[in-house]
C-alpha cells in the first residue's frame, strides 16, 4: 500500500508535531483511511501508541535504533 508507506516516512518526519488525523488530511488521505493505516502499522509493530507531543503515535523503540544507524 502506498499510502501507508508514505504515511510511515511523514510521521517519521513529523517527530510529534502534528496529531495523527492531521498529518494524514496533510498527506491528503480522509480520515478513516488513516485510522485504517495506523491500525496496519501497529499490527505490524512498526508503530506504537505514546503520547508523543501533539501526536499519539511515534516509532518503536526497536525501529528507531535500526534508522540512527
Amino acid at each position: 500500500m502506498e499510502n501507508k508507506e508514505r504515511y510511515f516516512r511523514a510521521l517519521i518526519e513529523n517527530n510529534g508535531q502534528l496529531n495523527e488525523i492531521d498529518l494524514g488530511e496533510k498527506l491528503g488521505l480522509e480520515e478513516n483511511e488513516t485510522r485504517e493505516i495506523i491500525v496496519q502499522l501497529l499490527s505490524e509493530h512498526k508503530i506504537e501508541y505514546a503520547e508523543n507531543r501533539v501526536c499519539n503515535y511515534s516509532l518503536m523503540k526497536t525501529l528507531k535504533r535500526k534508522n540512527n544507524k
